[in-house]
């Protein structure tokens, strides 16, 4: 059964609603990414606080703090200061690390990243590739995004396959998802045992709740 990872980009105090819906579905999610300002921002914000408070209060769901990579260019120090910040300032227990290559070359400097980030306490690693990587990058972390992207995309073209072992769980982030669509059986059909589908599109679709808790809130 696939279950839910919701990458949720929107202010608690602009959209309490569906944060409370969130909340409401964290015993049953897999986990929710937390990112205040593209990261954890340049101080604590009260209203993140609260809200991974209370989604650890309820149990179940991962709270996962995001941190941009860059694709390998930004600097260790930058990375491993985010993860210490959403540690410190939001009790975060994992980690999404965002734009992470997938070819093998820049593996070490990511495995560097991985043993900073469990040495801060990341109980959870999810490395956001967008398509399937080389296999080695199993090895460090617990959930591969191995596909993001449309619908359409992902219903007629099938993400490559993941050329890994089994090992670690693989993710695939939808959007511009239709009414209707069953995307859950989907997911599960090509492998993925975490998703998540909204109906977002453009360039900001994680301001959209997947169908799902929307149906619930």
């Amino acid at each position: 059964m696939s279950t839910l990872l919701v990458p949720y980009y929107e202010h608690p105090s602009v959209r309490p609603a569906e944060w409370d819906a969130i909340v409401a579905a964290a015993p049953r999610l897999h986990g929710v990414v937390l990112n205040p300002a593209s990261g954890p921002g340049e101080r604590p914000d009260p209203a993140f606080a609260e809200v991974a408070g209370r989604l650890q209060a309820a149990g179940g769901a991962r709270v996962l703090g995001y941190v941009d990579t860059g694709y390998g260019r930004r600097a260790a120090t930058d990375v491993v200061r985010d993860l210490t910040r959403h540690r410190d300032w939001y009790g975060t227990d994992g980690a999404f690390l965002d734009q992470v290559p997938s070819g093998p070359e820049e593996f070490e400097h990511y495995q560097r990243l991985a043993v900073a980030a469990w040495g801060v306490g990341c109980g959870t690693l999810v490395l956001n590739h967008g398509t399937a990587p080389h296999p080695c990058y199993a090895r460090i972390a617990d959930v591969l995004v191995t596909f993001e992207g449309t619908w359409e995309s992902y219903r007629t073209q099938p993400p490559p396959a993941w050329p890994g072992g089994p090992g670690v769980r693989l993710c695939h982030l939808l959007y511009d998802v239709p009414p209707g669509a069953d995307p859950a059986a989907l997911a599960r059909a090509r492998g993925a045992a975490v998703y998540c589908a909204v109906p977002g599109t453009g360039d900001h679709p994680w301001g959209t709740l997947p169908y799902t808790l929307e149906n619930t809130s």
